[in-house]
């Protein structure tokens, strides 16, 4: 098994102080959060619109009705259709959401909430140990500082707010990723996490890529078996899914130039005003980006920045992905807890300040603030929104009955609604390039030795420390 990236215990912080200051940090955050959610009514901090498509996608297969037939008026399905959202999802994916049927949907809610800000923890914490920091106070204390501050992040607090699983998807696919190499079924959580989201198919070639071909082999087995699964238990509706080609549809999750998706496909949708449009424009970009981001992440995992590469990997895919709604960026979460890591584990005082300016800045960029600074809170109940949230933006169900249309708002943004409806892909864009400096410095950094250094080791020199199992 290659080493995690160590850990100098000569400069660890010392947990006497750290774990206090964590603790305040996170109970400080949870408590303005529980606060408003017990003084407010439900629908200024909660509209699980996504949790509610999940749970009736759940019923549909215990009903054994069609997913994918939207002509059909059945009430299961009309109440599949929530709010004019279809069920987008592979038929594995609602088979694994059945279980979302057993409890009431009032308690249901509050289970979403509680597995969301578990799985926020335990990222940060995996990322940490994937990094080479041992289990004790000192790692809980970090973890819980830096949660407390990602808590008030806009894709956080979407997750939240929607009721969706982007964070145990995440916390599955870093959990994946931070066991031991010797481990076979290794690669599992990345096949499970596709079979229910497909994008999450990119760390495959990146697997191929870092040349570990059998946790490729196992994670690409297991997305296997989820289709087969599918096939076995809704063999209609899997055939229209895959064999039908609903899976590459990206006009069924919704206006793909609405300002919800931060993903390339958006950004060109927006610029171009229209969809057909911007099409062509868009697949020779995702073309490129996929192979340069691959080759960035599997260079970075050559040269020991194994979390790194694993992050330039999603960060890849969140790029090229046709849709990647606000909330699908909460992997900003690991990129905060590994930018802090270089921050504190930086020998010069530039490279310090430069981790920690960057760990500070997209905590900033993607925070969750109060949208009373841009709109009028009793017109769209809520208490915080992203900075993404301040231009004009078209209704999204608008698509679903009239399809494109050159009057949407979107499409006339000028100034700074240009950087504020698109700042999640820009950022994304600008942190790409970052990787691929870094990506780059690393190859030229290991000209002339026998094997290439950590990047830790290129910081500050010092022992590995145990487990990076998280």
């Amino acid at each position: 098994m290659r080493r995690p990236e160590p850990a100098s215990a000569a400069r660890r912080p010392p947990s006497r102080w750290l774990l206090p200051v964590g603790a305040a940090a996170f109970a400080a955050a949870l408590s303005v959060y529980v606060w408003y959610a017990g003084t407010h009514a439900v629908k200024f901090w909660m509209e699980p619109v996504d949790l509610r498509v999940y749970t009736y996608g759940g019923l549909i297969v215990r009903h054994m009705a069609p997913l994918y037939h939207a002509h059909l008026s059945s009430p299961l399905y009309s109440r599949a259709v929530y709010g004019n959202l279809q069920f987008t999802y592979p038929p594995f994916a609602a088979l694994v959401f059945t279980i979302l049927t057993l409890p009431s949907f009032a308690l249901l809610m509050k289970i979403s909430i509680g597995v969301n800000i578990a799985a926020l923890l335990a990222t940060v914490s995996m990322t940490f140990g994937g990094l080479g920091y041992a289990r004790g106070p000192a790692r809980l204390g970090a973890t819980l500082l830096l949660a407390g501050a990602l808590f008030w992040t806009e894709p956080v607090q979407r997750t939240l707010w929607l009721g969706q699983i982007e964070l145990v998807l995440m916390a599955l696919i870093i959990w994946d990723q931070c066991q031991p190499d010797r481990r076979w079924w290794k690669g599992a959580g990345i096949g499970l996490a596709a079979g229910i989201k497909l994008v999450p198919l990119i760390f495959i070639p990146y697997l191929l890529l870092t040349r570990r071909f059998r946790q490729a082999a196992v994670a690409a087995g297991v997305f296997a078996a989820t289709v087969v699964l599918g096939y076995a238990v809704l063999p209609a509706d899997s055939s229209k899914w895959w064999l039908g080609g609903l899976f590459y549809q990206g006009g069924r999750t919704g206006f793909p130039g609405w300002l919800g998706n931060q993903s390339l496909r958006g950004l060109i949708t927006r610029l171009v005003g229209s969809v057909a449009g911007a099409q062509p424009v868009w697949l020779a970009v995702a073309v490129v980006t996929a192979v340069v981001g691959l080759a960035c992440a599997a260079i970075l995992d050559r040269a020991g920045h194994r979390m790194a590469g694993l992050l330039c990997c999603a960060l890849t895919g969140l790029l090229v992905s046709p849709i990647s709604w606000d909330h699908h960026w909460v992997w900003i979460v690991p990129a905060v807890a590994v930018a802090a890591h270089y921050a504190v584990r930086a020998r010069s005082v530039v490279a310090r300040w430069a981790s920690a300016s960057l760990a500070a800045g997209i905590t900033l960029v993607f925070g969750a603030w109060p949208k009373s600074l841009w709109s009028v809170p009793s017109k769209r109940p809520g208490f915080a929104e992203g900075f993404i949230w301040a231009p004009p933006n078209t209704n999204p169900s608008l698509y679903y009955h009239y399809g494109d249309r050159p009057s949407y708002v979107e499409y006339h943004w000028h100034g700074l609604y240009l950087i504020a409806g698109n700042l999640y892909v820009l950022a994304g864009m600008a942190l790409f390039v970052m990787l691929l400096v870094f990506a780059a410095r690393a190859v030229w950094g290991a000209r002339g030795t026998q094997a290439p250094r950590t990047a830790l080791a290129t910081a500050a020199d010092g022992p590995a420390v145990s487990s990076a199992s998280g």
